[in-house]
This record gives C-alpha cells, sequence and structure tokens, in this order.
C-alpha cells in the first residue's frame, strides 16, 4: 500500500460514470444536478440547496486539505455533473474508510449511474487502498439510503443511538454497514452483474 495514495483523490473512469476531485469550479453544475431541489428538503440528509453550494463546496475542500476526507464530483456517460460523493474517515493504519456525503440528481437516480460509482469507488478501496473494510451510515430514518446500501452487498453492523445530529438539530440515530476485505470479490460480482442489467 501506497500511504501517499490516501492523501490525493483519484480519478476514476467507466462507462456510466466518471469520478473526478471536486473542485470550486464545480459548484454551478452541482447547482444544475440539484433541479428542483427536493432532495435539500429532506430533514434527514445533509444535501445542500442552491444558496449554500459554495459554502458547501468549501467545507469539502476544507476537510480535504485537512487530511480527513477524498471528495469527488460524479459526471455522467454526457460529461453532466450529477452528483457528488466522498471517502471520509480516513484510517490507513488499519486501513479502513467510509464512503459517504453521497447525492445525484433526480435524472440519475437508479440508473447504472450510482451501481458503478459504488463499484469504483470499493474496487479503488479494497484493490488499490487495501483495505479491510469499508463502512456507510445513514440516518435511521433515510429508508431509502438504508435499502440502497443493503443492495450493494454490504452487511448491517448495528445501530448507535443519539450518535449524531440530523441538520435540524434532532438526535441522529446511525445505521452502520460494512462490506470487508473477504467479502469483496462477492460483492464485485455483484455489482458488475447489476451493472451489466443497465447495459
Amino acid at each position: 500500500m501506497n500511504h501517499a495514495d490516501w492523501t490525493r483523490v483519484p480519478t476514476l473512469t467507466g462507462t456510466h460514470a466518471r469520478l473526478e476531485p471536486l473542485q470550486m469550479n464545480h459548484i454551478d453544475g452541482l447547482r444544475g444536478a440539484l433541479g428542483d431541489g427536493a432532495l435539500s428538503k429532506l430533514w434527514y440528509t445533509q444535501v445542500p440547496d442552491a444558496k449554500t453550494m459554495t459554502s458547501y463546496v468549501q467545507a469539502a475542500l476544507q476537510v480535504q486539505a485537512e487530511g480527513k476526507v477524498l471528495p469527488f464530483v460524479v459526471f455522467d456517460a454526457n460529461d453532466q455533473i450529477v452528483g457528488t460523493t466522498r471517502y471520509y474517515d480516513l484510517q490507513p493504519d488499519v486501513p479502513r474508510l467510509s464512503i459517504g456525503y453521497t447525492w445525484y440528481g433526480e435524472s440519475v437516480q437508479r440508473t447504472g449511474v450510482n451501481t458503478e460509482t459504488k463499484l469504483m469507488l470499493l474496487s479503488h478501496a479494497f484493490e488499490r487502498l487495501e483495505c479491510l473494510s469499508v463502512v456507510f451510515e445513514t440516518s435511521w430514518f433515510n429508508f431509502t439510503s438504508r435499502t440502497a446500501i443493503a443492495r450493494l452487498g454490504a452487511k448491517q453492523d448495528g445501530v448507535l443511538r443519539n450518535h449524531r445530529r440530523h441538520p435540524d438539530g434532532t438526535p441522529r440515530d446511525t445505521v452502520i454497514f460494512s462490506i470487508i476485505d473477504t467479502e469483496w470479490q462477492g460483492v464485485k460480482r455483484h455489482l458488475q452483474h447489476r451493472l451489466d442489467s443497465h447495459a
């Protein structure tokens, strides 16, 4: 494992999606991906709205500079910005990381974009960064996200009660999922099969 890989955001390219390092010049494209802003109205998520997009990106780049996250912008096959995601809770000494802060525009939800994005992120985590485990977290109330994470092949580890706070300040129970290294080949085959169905 090269520890320098834990400090730089890679560019990951597939058929349905491309991931690049998040930059300030992606703000307008991310605002466009929000569409009608329905995602940012979900009280249990941390999706920005058009007005807060600049501060959202600035904050992501600041914690990247502190070595805490590796943030990506997501493009679709038409080279349009459709969302964002990131590695966070980086622990290269384990090695272990989390994938999250993920949101997409409505036009690419339930398409091959998310499946391929997760396949590329997990492939990089397990095969390049040599992770022992990759973690996913979501609010108890985000039933859509919980279902989507389980559909990847991740297993639910448990629920951390009053673990964080939702954006509105209410206590958040966090549902924890993970994929471990010995499960990766099966999960990879499963994701590739799902991706082939979108071809």
